[in-house]
């Protein structure tokens, strides 16, 4: 059995459809991921699957349980971090985790807790003197406190620091190694690369594809791209006759070679080599999620990101 199955899931405000007829299961120890732009209706889709919305049509699965009908039985065995969440300023980290613990039938050590997400140093702090990259991990880890089955990270590293959002990848990776099965949403495609044994990408509710991320890469059949700087121009004859190559586009100095094997790069390097040439640079540039995206929709993923996110709507 599934660890999630959701089946014609629809949620409906006003004149808005937040998410349309979506389907999905999500397997036991996998990290799943909810992906899209800001309003595509990720959050809504969490907190149905938790319990705290409504559906208005569609049924939902949860450990065998019902989101709803089940919650208390389903609070002993879910862990739940929440896109919006705060403590007192007050609070001290160790006394988060005592009030937490109240709430759950069986608990973790709490040190051995604070441990696992480096915050035993913290442990007598208030939560106002926490980093922005701290406060999330201490959220984290009172989502684990209850040493759950399933956990739901919503916008987990949404306004951290590239090294705050590292550590707190290395953070949820270490869960799926535990057995955990892990729900994450984001608005980051590449921390779904980088996380998820599998994607659903959302868009305006609906659920544009499922699937592993490099499946629905593959599946764009889209040439692999180098991107070379020379020290000094070249004629680019010999580059063209490669079986490898099937394009070849200069400016300059400046030199995109596309093609489709994987031999791609060592060719143009070696060949690039022979004849003498100096590189200053070298990129390749394979398809991602964004891509994905954009064949999708025929619209940029960023493009789209930062509209929704200018226009207010902070709904995910």
């Amino acid at each position: 059995m599934p660890v999630i199955e959701v089946n014609n899931l629809r949620k409906v405000y006003g004149d808005i459809t937040a998410v349309k007829d979506i389907s999905f299961k999500v397997e036991s120890g996998e990290i799943f991921g909810i992906v899209g732009p800001n309003g595509a209706g990720k959050t809504t889709t969490i907190e149905m699957m938790e319990g705290i919305r409504t559906p208005d049509s569609g049924t939902i699965s949860i450990l065998g349980l019902h989101p709803l009908k089940d919650s208390k039985k389903l609070r002993q065995r879910v862990g739940m971090q929440l896109q919006q969440a705060a403590l007192p300023d007050r609070l001290k980290v160790w006394e988060a985790f005592d009030m937490f613990s109240q709430f759950y039938e069986r608990f973790v050590d709490a040190q051995e807790l604070l441990e696992s997400v480096q915050l035993s140093e913290k442990r007598n702090a208030y939560f106002s003197q926490l980093s922005g990259g701290q406060k999330q991990r201490l959220f984290v880890a009172l989502a684990l406190i209850n040493d759950p089955e399933l956990v739901f990270l919503d916008e987990l590293t949404t306004g951290l620091d590239p090294h705050a959002r590292r550590s707190m990848w290395d953070m949820i990776s270490g869960l799926r190694e535990r057995g955990k099965t892990v729900v994450l949403s984001t608005h980051y495609m590449e921390e779904a690369e980088f996380l998820c044994d599998r994607v659903a990408i959302f868009h305006k509710g609906e659920l544009l594809a499922l699937d592993s991320v490099n499946n629905l890469i593959n599946e764009l059949d889209e040439d692999k791209r180098v991107e070379i700087t020379l020290i000094e121009a070249i004629d680019t004859a010999k580059l063209n006759e490669l079986e490898t190559v099937s394009e070849v586009t200069r400016k300059g100095v400046e030199l995109i070679v596309r093609g489709s094997s994987n031999r791609l790069v060592v060719d143009v390097v070696e060949t690039l080599a022979n004849m003498g040439a100096e590189i200053r640079t070298l990129r390749i540039k394979e398809a991602n999620l964004e891509d994905v995206f954009l064949t999708k929709t025929g619209s940029s993923y960023r493009t789209v990101n930062n509209h929704s996110s200018n226009a207010g709507d902070t709904e995910s």
